[in-house]
């Protein structure tokens, strides 16, 4: 059986940056669709992504048209629509059997921070970001267990991204870029989620995964090294934002569900792939 035809997978937010990747990812491989949000005339002529506004559209629509087996939620976007939204989908989910990603964050355990996080910890946040993605996590875990993933994210890194394009830009301003000398993090590459998730569909994957590197990085030092490898450093400014006193962690480590080696990464992975 060609692998196209075994799933039609949607992609909620097809036009952000992780969106986009997945998209790019699983395009030749499967029947997949997916939403982008702002008015952009390269997407509207592909007839594989529907626009699609979740704060005043109805999802059910694209449901009907695609008739998805795998649903990618990547969505950004107002928190208290995006929780309405997974109420709907969770209910799409039971009548049809119908499998869903989640993309969820470290920051569901920001309020713990003495320690890196594993799979089966209990989450518990002190921000607002935090806070929405649990509540989406713990409606999803009430679904029956094969028919959810869900995939807790570090910071994400890699050519193009948000992240390394806001670094580049405010050397070019000549502003400071913040670093956060107390912050110990695992991070990741758009390129190696976008595999992750390519095996967890591939191999009918469920549960929670945290898909961070395997090793941990301090904030500053991390910063420091892609300006660096970017040849940037005599350019760069930096400002030091000190939120607590001690060492504080946001890693998500795994330990029960551990991806084969060729799809873990280390930082300095990510760091090499950048010099490209």
């Amino acid at each position: 059986m060609h692998g196209n035809e075994k799933h039609r997978i949607l992609i909620l937010g097809g036009s952000g940056f992780l969106g986009g990747a997945i998209y790019k990812e699983l395009c030749s491989y499967f029947r997949t669709f997916a939403t982008y949000n702002t008015s952009n005339t390269q997407l509207e002529k592909n007839h594989h992504f529907f626009q699609y506004n979740f704060e005043e559209d109805d999802i059910y629509e694209i449901l009907d048209i695609v008739r998805p087996t795998i649903i990618i939620s990547s969505l950004r976007g107002d928190f208290s629509k995006q929780v309405l939204l997974h109420r709907h989908l969770s209910d799409y989910l039971l009548d049809k059997k119908v499998k869903l990603l989640f993309l969820s964050s470290a920051n569901v355990f920001d309020a713990y921070s003495k320690y890196p996080s594993y799979e089966e910890d209990k989450t518990l946040s002190n921000s607002i970001y935090g806070h929405f993605k649990i509540k989406i996590e713990n409606m999803l875990l009430r679904l029956p267990k094969k028919q959810v993933a869900i995939l807790r994210l570090p910071m994400v890194f890699g050519n193009h991204s948000p992240r390394i394009n806001e670094i580049l830009q405010h050397i070019k301003d000549g502003e400071a870029i913040e670093i956060f000398p107390n912050l110990i993090m695992n991070v990741t590459t758009d390129s190696k989620v976008t595999q992750q998730i390519h095996y967890i569909i591939n191999r009918n994957k469920y549960g929670i995964f945290h898909l961070g590197s395997a090793d941990l990085v301090h904030h500053d030092d991390f910063i420091k090294e892609i300006v660096t490898s970017f040849e940037l450093q005599s350019k760069a400014r930096y400002k030091r934002v000190y939120t607590t006193n001690d060492d504080r962690y946001l890693a998500v480590l795994p330990k029960f569900n551990k991806l084969p080696k060729h799809l873990q990464l280390l930082s300095t992975d990510l760091i090499n792939d950048l010099k490209l």
